[in-house]
């Protein structure tokens, strides 16, 4: 397979020809990509922490008890931890919305910010809905401003151009979804993280999202939580130099990677976004409706049949990524910096990108 091939070559930038491989349109061999549904080779059953989640707070974030996720790891991975969806029926829906209709909304920031008056973002679930809702296959059709949405940024903002956090720039990190991010740690063996800064991307079936490292958090023990929800993609792990190979594997909807430890460090992207592989609109699971029985403090919230259609809509050729991050160490503080260095910006239209005729992607931070 081409795909092993290039695998095999190593040397410089690997990493790079297998994104190119993978960001092909029309490439077809993808035997070479992990699938955690059909595990095996170098798939590998990964321990969870059980006592440390009650199934009451599992059910409070949407989520099954952990006794039933399955979790998985790979060989020559060390820290990198895989959950195959381990969500509640219907729970994935109030993620989605609130990706779509809460967490763009001031005093958060997205990249429409750039290059839009400030009370031309204030709504962005608003303006958009109705446009969303008749959207019909034409592609030519005029886009919404969620559909011009590629990333968002919660808690500590991250800042662009010099690839840091500050204390000069936070704002309040979403409870729900700090809530969602402490019970995935803690049965991943980190109790006591804190979800500190949040970066949702979002994809479409034209994006991709380019090689990097995610090390701009000044606590690297911690891990880095990444869910996905809408249409599926490839993702690439690779090692601590550009060099070696990646490992590519499917993301589908409702799962979940946590790269701790060794992995915390190291390079991946994702060069593709694909249809799911059901060959419907939307993936089954995001077809279950939620129990009407939530349990007490649950933060999942029912969404109007309304709010659901816009949603769907939007996810039948989207896909949405949350990564939560936990900054600062207990205690930790920033270092002292200049008020400018503090402030937040954003990339430029067409930076952080690997191919150049492809729609581009902003952020590089998965």
């Amino acid at each position: 397979a081409a795909a092993a091939a290039l695998s095999r070559e190593g040397g410089e930038d690997a990493f790079r020809r297998l994104f190119r491989f993978y960001r092909q349109r029309d490439a077809s061999d993808l035997r070479g990509v992990v699938d955690f549904s059909a595990p095996g080779g170098q798939v590998v059953r990964s321990q969870l922490n059980i006592s440390s989640v009650s199934d009451q707070d599992a059910y409070r974030a949407g989520l099954q008890p952990v006794s039933q996720w399955k979790a998985y790891g790979l060989s020559g991975y060390p820290g990198f931890i895989f959950i195959a969806n381990p969500f509640l029926p219907g729970c994935q829906r109030h993620w989605v919305k609130q990706c779509l209709k809460l967490y763009p909304e001031k005093p958060n920031i997205c990249n429409l910010d750039l290059h839009m008056a400030p009370e031309k973002t204030i709504d962005l679930w608003g303006q958009s809905k109705e446009q969303l809702r008749r959207k019909g296959s034409n592609k030519w059709e005029p886009r919404s401003l969620l559909e011009k949405l590629r990333w968002v940024t919660l808690g500590y903002h991250y800042n662009w151009d010099t690839k840091k956090y500050s204390a000069n720039h936070h704002t309040p990190f979403p409870s729900d979804l700090a809530f969602l991010s402490e019970q995935v740690a803690a049965a991943c063996g980190f109790r006591g993280f804190q979800a500190q800064a949040g970066i949702l991307n979002y994809y479409h079936f034209d994006s991709s999202l380019g090689i990097h490292v995610d090390e701009s958090e000044l606590d690297h023990s911690r891990p880095l939580l990444s869910f996905s929800f809408g249409q599926s993609s490839i993702f690439l792990l690779g090692g601590l130099k550009r060099e070696e190979a990646p490992t590519a594997m499917f993301m589908h909807s409702g799962d979940i990677m946590v790269m701790s430890g060794f992995s915390r460090l190291l390079y991946h992207a994702v060069p593709r976004v694909l249809p799911n592989p059901e060959g419907t609109a939307l993936p089954s699971c995001l077809d279950q409706d939620l129990s009407s029985d939530l349990p007490v403090g649950s933060v999942i919230e029912h969404s109007s049949d309304e709010d659901w259609q816009v949603c769907a809509k939007y996810l039948q050729s989207s896909r949405i990524n949350m990564t939560i991050r936990q900054v600062l160490a207990e205690g930790q503080k920033f270092p002292e910096e200049s008020e400018t260095n503090g402030k937040c910006q954003a990339p430029s239209e067409d930076s952080h990108h690997e191919n150049s005729k492809a729609k581009r992607h902003k952020p590089n931070t998965v």
